[in-house]
């Protein structure tokens, strides 16, 4: 019989719970992020050469989900929620690279893996209240039009999703405010900190969890991070079947999320080498990579907007990884700031030499990419995280010509939109929340 793993507190003062728990609650009681008591160590020969990601997914997994009420239905977690493809494709004008493409899904980002998978499993999970289960989430560009697609029409739930005004590229704003029915979205008057922070704060008020049940969909939610481990698996895995070794990747990242989730699939014992972190101007990640203290900060606004994040939530989780051991943090990573003039000359360059489009955000992990020399052996993996499309506003100024709109992107963007402004505080959040009927 398999031994139930736990999930535990970040910050070490909530009761251990079972996962399908911890993935409802999303954030624990006492603040802090929940973490599987242990990471189980995997034999990468475990795994079928010729699985499909949701294959890939179920067997990574299994161990997770190992004596919860989850477990049985974890194969079909998977088949419903990784439908998706993630090809794994040569970058043009590198033959010691790759990109990993993730933007395959309903809303055109890699965000949809998570959210798709967290809704499949709370649809699944029995609840004794019978009022409706509000989602929270804070996003900074993909995030809310991701769970807002995985969560639209479910009975029971209902999703509120905080974004930054005027921080969004316009098509995403469009695509959060485009669903209605039992998803609401909401223009905070600040940044995306400012977001997160209301989110947090909502969600530790214990009066307001008894008057309104709440979860979360960001990465601070088990249910969302845990899946996003199967694309880093599914591509070093491909990668060692066909040519031996480990497959490296450089991940954009700004709440860090995505990048645990690589830091993690490493830990299980996959085939994954080195992880660099590819930062925008907001460079809390990298100045403490580098050797200063970690100092959060404002996020400061930039081109690769859903990376600007001052205050990474999951550096909690990365912390525990490495049992708080800052140095051993950065003996494993890596991580260096892009800016703005860098991302364009380096949109710029691809476009024009190598005939390839690719969003602000992917363009920070090519940026690192072009510093370095070609390699003989071995490949870099580029994670490129959102299709360029939703990008307009950026990339057709600065490479005159249009984005081609994937088909569910245009879908989207031809419904109507509507967001209702809110002021960054956690107080208003907390109003809004108790007056939705």
């Amino acid at each position: 019989m398999s031994v139930p793993l736990r999930c535990v507190s970040t910050r070490g003062g909530a009761p251990a719970v079972p996962l399908g728990e911890a993935i409802a609650a999303g954030l624990a009681p006492d603040g802090g992020l929940y973490v599987p008591e242990r990471l189980p160590a995997l034999d990468p020969a475990a795994f079928g050469p010729r699985g499909t990601l949701a294959d890939t997914a179920a067997a990574l997994l299994a161990p997770f989900f190992a004596g919860d009420p989850l477990a049985d239905a974890l194969p079909a977690i998977c088949a419903e929620a990784l439908d998706l493809p993630v090809p794994l494709r040569p970058l043009a004008g590198r033959a010691d690279a790759r990109v990993l493409e993730l933007f395959h899904g309903p809303t055109a980002a890699f965000k949809d893996v998570g959210a798709r998978f967290l809704a499949a499993c709370l649809r699944r999970l029995p609840r004794s209240d019978a009022r409706p289960l509000t989602i929270l989430v804070a996003t900074s560009g993909d995030t809310g039009a991701a769970v807002g697609a995985a969560f639209h029409g479910q009975p029971g739930v209902r999703v509120a999703i905080l974004y930054p005004d005027g921080l969004v590229s316009p098509r995403q704003a469009h695509q959060l405010g485009s669903f209605g029915g039992n998803v609401r979205a909401l223009r905070v008057a600040g940044r995306f900190d400012d977001c997160q922070r209301m989110v947090k704060a909502a969600l530790n008020d214990a009066g307001l969890q008894r008057a309104v049940p709440l979860s979360s969909a960001n990465s601070i939610s088990l249910g969302r991070l845990l899946p996003q481990m199967s694309y880093y698996a599914h591509a070093a895995l491909q990668w060692r079947h066909g040519h031996g070794g480990t497959l490296d990747f450089i991940v954009p990242t700004g709440n860090l999320g995505n990048a645990l989730a690589c830091v993690w699939a490493r830990a299980l014992g996959l085939p994954v080498g080195e992880i660099r972190l590819a930062c925008n101007a907001n460079a809390t990640l990298p100045e403490f990579f580098a050797g200063a203290g970690y100092r959060p900060r404002e996020a400061r606004a930039t081109l690769a907007n859903a990376m600007d994040v001052g205050a990474p939530s999951n550096f909690e989780r990365l912390r525990w990884t490495y049992r708080g051991d800052d140095e051993a943090l950065r003996r494993a990573l890596r991580a260096d700031s892009v800016d703005d003039a860098t991302i364009r000359a380096t949109l710029l360059r691809h476009a024009r030499e190598r005939g390839e489009a690719f969003c602000p955000h992917t363009a920070t992990a090519l940026a690192l990419l072009d510093r370095e020399p070609p390699r003989e052996r071995g490949a870099w993996a580029v994670v490129a995280t959102a299709h360029p499309a939703k990008f307009e506003s950026v990339l057709e100024p600065l490479l005159g010509r249009s984005m081609a709109v994937p088909p569910a992107l245009a879908a989207m963007l031809e419904r109507p939109a509507r967001a209702e402004p809110l002021p960054a505080t956690d107080e208003s959040l907390k109003h809004w929340l108790e007056a939705w009927r």
